[in-house]
């Protein structure tokens, strides 16, 4: 019964804020003066700049997922196939991105190729960054975690005895690497680029800093929305992006288990002979990526100390005077909306979590389902939706906490399946013996959580926690229908400061998000290490 309960609760939460709000968009699009009708549609397919949105979006994200999968797998060969050195910190600078705001990706690529630009500045050259090649470039280092973090699973995991009959047999390197390795990663591969393609086609903050005239699908909404108070048309633009990012996800989603299928053959792990030459471009080539991830991030910090960039390079805190700005207020409000995020995010997830496991197949089967449908929806329609459905309504509009609330509400859930997948996958790895034992011995289903599951599974639902916490910091998207004057956000302030052409403050500001979110994931870090420490003094 009490899992019953619990599970009715969470599936109606989750479909209370991660499906409901969504079909206030739908609605929206599909309406005029109250009646069902097509006419939005029409009217946007005739609008001038609805063809070149489209076009720009899908030839923008095309472009960067090609380049993006592509310098991904190079680098996933080279840390996995090739016998490198420092290889932990090969894959720490790569993760990098995913721990800084999407707009800080776009504020390096100006410091460095804008129009103030180091390039310029030093080569008295007169790049033009702004459109579709410094979309471009952010788009590429802000995604290239996400398709590392897939190919890694394939390419880390390949079976050695399949590389040994290949050298018995005398084969060639190239053979070897159509024959093996390229076959065995091609679920991989594909997997990656649906996933880059999802979130190429659906990023919003880089394309608002440094996009320019170069007006894609996500800014359309935006435009429509905020800067034209026209809600149906952006629910339209919505529909069109809806689509595309669910259809990728999906497709994203079965190559990923087929992928995993194929990993779990490979038993025997393959470690690298030293090869002199190939060792050495492996080395300069991770060296390479990692050093254009890393100045995008030092030219930033450096540009927040510096007095007047590029002119001015005085180290100084001025720029960090955020009370001036409002950054004081944005920063505060975005810890403490991360921070209620997290822990209504590890309640929740952790509840679904549990109840889903106990729950028979194909009910439990039915709640997965529910649980990762978020991971299809773009934070902007998900924060549009929340604008809808919530915005106006008590208690969330009476209050700055209820602001609050509701920013951490739509946080959770527009994270919810990434979350949900890691606490499941980690309540099913207890073992069944220990839940029957309990309830041979008479234990109630709650008595058997707190005293049998909690302890096991403690560190993954901090894990979460701290998930949802860094999520929350670095969030844009989900965000920025939901802010007002009074209750704004760190990663919105910088896009506003960005707008208003106080880029050092933005710098500085930036910063600050990558200070927290950084001393949070080392936080993870150290709870994971006591974590395998304890299972094995266990």
């Amino acid at each position: 019964m009490m899992v019953i309960s619990v599970a009715s609760f969470s599936v109606l939460a989750l479909l209370l804020f991660a499906i409901y709000p969504i079909t206030d968009v739908l609605k929206l699009a599909f309406q005029d003066r109250g009646a069902w009708t097509l006419s939005n549609f029409e009217y946007y397919a005739n609008y001038p700049g609805f063809v070149q949105a489209v076009w720009h979006t899908l030839n923008l994200s095309a472009w960067a997922t090609l380049i993006t999968v592509m310098l991904a797998y190079l680098f996933c060969l080279s840390l996995y196939h090739a016998s490198m050195p420092y290889r932990n910190f090969w894959r720490a600078v790569m993760m990098l991105p995913l721990l800084l705001p999407s707009l800080m990706q776009a504020l390096g690529v100006q410091f460095i190729l804008g129009r103030n630009g180091i390039i310029n500045q030093v080569f008295g050259t007169d790049l033009d960054i702004y459109g579709f090649q410094g979309i471009l470039i952010s788009n590429v280092i802000y995604a290239l975690p996400h398709a590392f973090l897939v190919l890694q699973v394939a390419l880390s995991g390949v079976n050695a005895q399949q590389y040994e009959a290949a050298q018995l047999f005398g084969a060639k390197p190239a053979k070897v690497f159509f024959s093996i390795t390229l076959p065995n990663s091609r679920y991989a591969i594909l997997s990656a680029v649906f996933l880059v393609f999802a979130i190429n086609i659906s990023e919003f903050g880089n394309p608002m800093v440094i996009g320019g005239d170069y007006n894609v699908l996500a800014t359309e909404i935006y435009n429509q929305v905020v800067g034209q108070s026209n809600l149906n048309m952006g629910a339209v633009i919505a529909v069109f992006l809806l689509l595309p990012v669910m259809i990728t996800m999906v497709l994203e989603q079965h190559l990923a288990k087929r992928q995993t299928l194929m990993a779990k053959v490979s038993n025997v792990s393959f470690s690298p002979k030293p090869k002199r030459w190939r060792d050495i471009a492996a080395l300069c080539y991770a060296s390479t990526v990692a050093l254009v991830i890393l100045s995008i991030v030092a030219v930033v910090i450096v540009s927040s100390l510096a007095k007047l960039w590029p002119y001015d390079l005085t180290p100084t805190l001025s720029h960090f005077n955020f009370s001036v700005t409002g950054g004081k207020n944005a920063l505060l409000h975005s810890v403490e909306m991360s921070l209620i995020a997290a822990l209504l995010g590890g309640l929740f997830v952790t509840m679904l979590a549990w109840a889903s496991d106990a729950l028979p197949p194909m009910s439990s089967k039915l709640v997965y389902i529910l649980a990762i449908i978020p991971a299809s929806i773009p934070g902007l329609i998900v924060g549009f939706g929340y604008a809808l459905t919530f915005a106006n309504s008590q208690p969330f509009s009476n209050s700055a906490f209820g602001v609050i609330l509701l920013m951490s509400i739509c946080t959770v859930y527009h994270y919810h399946a990434q979350a949900f997948s890691m606490m499941v996958n980690r309540i099913k790895q207890v073992d069944h013996a220990l839940y029957q034992a309990s309830a041979m011995l008479g234990a109630s289903s709650l008595r058997t959580f707190s005293k049998i599951t909690l302890p096991l599974i403690w560190p993954t639902i901090v894990t979460v926690m701290l998930f949802y916490f860094i999520q929350g910091m670095v969030t844009l998207s989900a965000l920025i229908f939901l802010v007002t004057p009074q209750t704004s956000l760190a990663a919105v302030s910088v896009l506003t400061l960005n707008d208003t052409g106080q880029l050092s403050q933005a710098a500085a500001l930036s910063t600050m998000i990558m200070l927290t979110v950084c001393l949070s994931w080392l936080l993870l870090q150290g709870i994971n290490r006591f974590s395998r420490l304890k299972e094995v003094t266990d």
